[in-house]
Formats: C-alpha cells, sequence, structure tokens
C-alpha cells in the first residue's frame, strides 16, 4: 500500500510538487502516492488534522498557510523556528506533529551544487524581506557567508530581520536605493513584486563579472530580475527552479529517509516550461 503524501495551498492548480514527486518515487521505489489539494482558508487547520487522522504520512504547506503549519506543529526543525514558517509536516512515532523549513536548504543546494556558486566568505545581497527571505537566512549564514545585506523598500521590515538574525552571522539592512554601490558576490531576489515587472530601483554598480544573481521566481521566459541581471553582465543568472525542485528533494528525504537525485528532474520540468 503506499503511503500518502499532498501539499496543501489556495492557489494550488500551478503546483508542480506532484510531478516532482511522481518522479522521485520512481527513481527511488518508495511506495508512495502524492496530490496536490486547494484548501478553503477557513478550513486549513481542520484539513490538516484530518489529512493525518486519515493516515496519511506527510504535508508540503505553500502559500499562504506557512505561518499557520509553524502555529500548529509542537515541534519545529532550526530551520523552521528561525524561519517563522513551515513548508513540511510529519508525525514523529509519538504522533507528535513536527515542521521543517527546507526552502533554505533547497536554496543552498542550488546554488552550491547545482551552480558551483560558494557562498564561503561570500558578500551577498538579499532583496525583499518578506517569509521568502526569511525562510531561508539561517542556511546562508550557516554556509559561511561574510555578510549578507537584506535591502527592503520598508527600510524597517528589513531591520527587524537583521536582528532577529543578528547572533548567527554579520547582517545590516539597507533601503533599495541605500544599497551601497560596490559588488557583491551573491544577489537573491525574494520580491514576489518583480514577477511583475516591479523591479526595485537598484544601483548598477551592484553587479560585477563574477556576480551570481538568484531568483527565487521561476518562468517559462527569464524573469524580470533575470533579464536585468544579464543585463548588467552577471557572471551567472540562475532562476528558481531549481530550488523547487531541491526543497522537495530535501522534503522527501525527511518523509522517506532518502535523498532522491535532482538534476534529472530539474531538467525534465525545464524542458515542459520551454515554450
Amino acid at each position: 500500500m503506499s503511503a500518502r503524501y499532498a501539499v496543501f495551498g489556495n492557489p494550488i492548480a500551478h503546483s508542480k510538487s506532484p510531478q516532482i514527486h511522481a518522479a522521485f518515487a520512481a527513481q527511488t521505489g518508495e511506495p508512495i502516492e502524492y496530490g496536490a489539494r486547494c484548501i478553503d482558508a477557513e478550513r486549513f487547520e481542520a484539513e490538516v488534522k484530518a489529512f493525518f487522522a486519515g493516515g496519511g504520512k506527510g504535508l508540503n504547506i505553500t502559500v499562504p498557510f506557512k505561518q499557520r503549519a509553524w502555529a500548529m506543529a509542537a515541534q519545529h526543525s532550526p530551520a523552521a523556528s528561525r524561519a517563522g514558517a513551515v513548508n513540511t509536516l510529519y508525525q514523529d512515532a509519538q504522533g507528535v506533529l513536527c515542521g521543517d523549513n527546507t526552502d533554505g536548504v533547497g536554496l543552498v543546494c542550488d546554488l552550491q551544487d547545482n551552480n558551483g556558486v560558494s557562498l564561503k566568505g561570500a558578500r551577498v545581497l538579499m532583496l525583499g524581506a518578506g517569509g521568502a527571505v526569511r525562510g531561508v537566512l539561517e542556511p546562508f549564514l550557516a554556509a559561511g557567508t561574510a555578510e549578507i545585506v537584506i535591502a527592503n523598500r520598508t527600510v524597517e521590515r528589513a531591520d527587524e530581520l537583521a536582528q532577529l538574525f543578528a547572533d548567527l552571522g554579520r547582517l545590516s539592512s539597507s533601503g533599495f536605493e541605500a544599497i551601497e554601490a560596490r559588488p557583491f558576490d551573491v544577489i537573491v531576489n525574494g520580491t514576489s513584486a518583480s514577477l511583475q515587472g516591479d523591479l526595485p530601483p537598484l544601483p548598477e554598480q551592484i553587479v560585477a563579472a563574477h556576480t551570481a544573481c538568484y531568483d527565487m521566481m521561476y518562468g517559462a521566459a527569464p524573469t524580470p530580475f533575470c533579464a536585468w541581471a544579464q543585463a548588467q553582465g552577471a557572471g551567472k543568472v540562475i532562476d528558481g527552479l531549481g530550488m523547487l525542485v531541491e526543497q522537495a528533494a530535501e522534503s522527501f528525504r525527511i518523509w522517506r529517509g532518502i535523498k532522491p537525485e535532482t538534476r534529472s528532474v530539474i531538467a525534465e520540468i525545464r524542458a515542459q516550461l520551454a515554450p
């Protein structure tokens, strides 16, 4: 009998997670089935409880429920504790609901393992100060970054994040216009508004030939941020498809105890995106 897993979100029709986990199951021989469910906002907690009560083994949680999943979990991984958000739920042997956040691990894996971008000693610029950026700061700092600058339209939100993670490494905050005009090693875009072409005003001098620019978003065509980075002459320009697959692989490892190979899955989905 197959173990049941699912992703809960709203909207959910666009989700690639069922396809990704089906590929992982085929590759590893793990007997799982994985579905996608669109959950009404007022029903989220009840649906999570019903899923596990009915024998479900694990859930991925996506927008807009990650903070509510965090509140439901009785135990949090260090990454989830820091992120204030959970994208992976499961029950331990005692039936306790446990929450993890694999977004940051997924991004670090995609940068370092798939794209050869080292974070050790790197000067990093994070664009945005919402949940997407908060979710990846702890793994970035653990990878040995020299400095992370969090830039946001509302500087106060960037200040809050920098203070929240200050015990883990060197962080500072800035408004977009006040970003220091010298090259960074890595620039990560965590602003969702950029998908609508609403790019923050950024100094051209922050990008050099050695700079790796990473957008957490992805699409069939280069995202507006990726197009901007290419125009500035960035050495590497990477979208977030690899992060999506890598965070799924880490969830799969947590649930099944085996880490699937990801590159073939990334390539498979990339081929489907091609216009």
